[in-house]
């Protein structure tokens, strides 16, 4: 266990440049500080956008070395850095969010059903010609006047409903 610890430090105080990139790429500005790879993804949101863009360059470079060569932390940054939950990828909703969501859409519901059932309840009855018997008498009504004598009720063989709608 103690050896796991010993490394994990080791780790963590590695920093981002490598001698080897370090001699490969003079261009850098002295300026510009090692920043360590051990937990790019906790410490990603408190950069300033500079120190971002100088770990997402410090990073291409080691990108374009040998995978292999590569350290755990390092393809690990690399990872974050390019598919991490942040910049356009950051999620738009709260966690906790979609459930609000669905308890609003419930209530609104349920709001519009009680304003429905309400109106509903102060609407005067059906009139008399939405029941059975006025549809099949006009029925009755539509073949005594052969009404649609090729396709409809006054048909030869005609076996549809007519205007019977109800049950």
């Amino acid at each position: 266990m103690q050896a796991i610890r010993l490394a994990r430090q080791q780790v963590a105080l590695r920093p981002l440049t490598t001698a080897a990139h370090a001699s490969v790429s003079p261009t850098a500005a002295p300026s510009q500080s090692a920043i360590p790879l051990s937990n790019v993804e906790a410490q990603w949101e408190r950069m300033s956008k500079s120190d971002q863009a100088l770990v997402h360059r410090q990073l291409e470079e080691l990108q374009r070395k040998d995978w292999k060569q590569l350290s755990i932390d390092e393809k690990k940054a690399a990872y974050y850095v390019a598919f991490g939950p942040h910049g356009p990828r950051a999620p738009v909703s709260p966690p906790g969010q979609g459930l609000k969501v669905v308890f609003a859409t419930s209530g609104l519901i349920g709001v519009a059903a009680m304003i429905y059932f309400t109106i509903r309840s102060f609407a005067p009855p059906p009139p008399k010609t939405l029941n059975r018997e006025w549809e099949e008498a006009s029925n009755e009504r539509a073949r005594e006047a052969k009404l649609n004598p090729i396709t409809g009720i006054s048909s030869e063989g005609y076996s549809g409903k007519g205007f019977v709608t109800h049950k």
